[in-house]
């Protein structure tokens, strides 16, 4: 099915975080879809009202209340991608953010657009309480995904079928967001997944990476923690947020070209 309208729904993973930057703004793999679906078709029209470091209920509360009002039907695709950063707080309730989730896919379904939805990579290249910690919870939210799209014949794009991701040289220097060239495998990914033209070098993992040298890995671990893990401890201790006073990139669909 070629869509009309496409708006996408979530925080830094859809705003396109880390990508490269025109006017300004991120790019990121949404608008890079967005270029392809507008080819040939005047109608075409994009929103993207995600922002970075925003919880599950924040997305259901701002974002799907003004989605709505831009849904045209079927030829509305609706990208959905929240709940990652619940994920990560100490004060996780997996019950809870399960049932916020399916509510807020039933909400987007209810519209009668259609919905696309995503799961995550749930291992990362790590070992320790805090690998095996992270694992189990987005372990369990993919679980929640996958019966939540079946449910409502949601699209699926699947972290599995691109193992790539776990490739940290298509990760940012902050080891959290994709990097530019991140950005264009998973634009082709869901390009592929949507039937439309699309790039199949996507699937081409990378030449196995040489391994660095010792005092170069230590050397990057001390700049990464001061840093990303810092500035983010000393947010989560005030109560702040990366997205806090932060506008959507596009908070209303526009012609797209």
């Amino acid at each position: 099915m070629k869509y009309n309208r496409f708006i996408v729904l979530g925080d830094s993973f859809s705003e396109g975080m880390c990508d490269e930057k025109v006017n300004g703004e991120y790019r990121g793999w949404a608008d890079r879809v967005a270029d392809v679906m507008a080819e040939g078709n005047p109608d075409f029209t994009y929103a993207n009202l995600a922002i970075r470091g925003k919880l599950l209920q924040q997305v259901i509360d701002d974002q799907i209340r003004a989605a709505k009002k831009f849904v045209t039907g079927k030829d509305t695709l609706i990208s959905f991608h929240a709940g990652a950063n619940d994920g990560l707080r100490p004060n996780y309730n997996p019950a809870l953010a399960k049932q916020r989730y399916h509510d807020a896919v039933a909400e987007l379904t209810a519209t009668g657009a259609s919905v696309m939805l995503f799961t995550v990579l749930d291992r990362v290249d790590a070992k320790g309480k805090t690998a095996d910690l992270w694992h189990k919870r987005f372990s369990d939210f993919n679980i929640d995904v996958r019966e939540t799209a079946k449910k409502y014949g949601a699209i699926l794009n699947e972290a599995q079928d691109a193992p790539w991701l776990a490739d940290r040289r298509f990760i940012h220097t902050d080891r959290l967001h994709l990097n530019a060239k991140g950005h264009w495998r998973l634009a082709q990914s869901v390009l592929e997944k949507l039937g439309y033209p699309f790039d199949k070098s996507w699937r081409i993992p990378l030449p196995q990476a040489q391994p660095k040298p010792k005092l170069k890995r230590i050397s990057e671990n001390t700049i990464w923690i001061i840093t990303f893990v810092i500035p983010w401890i000393w947010r989560r201790a005030r109560g702040k947020s990366s997205g806090d006073g932060r506008s959507s990139k596009q908070a209303t669909p526009i012609k797209w070209s």
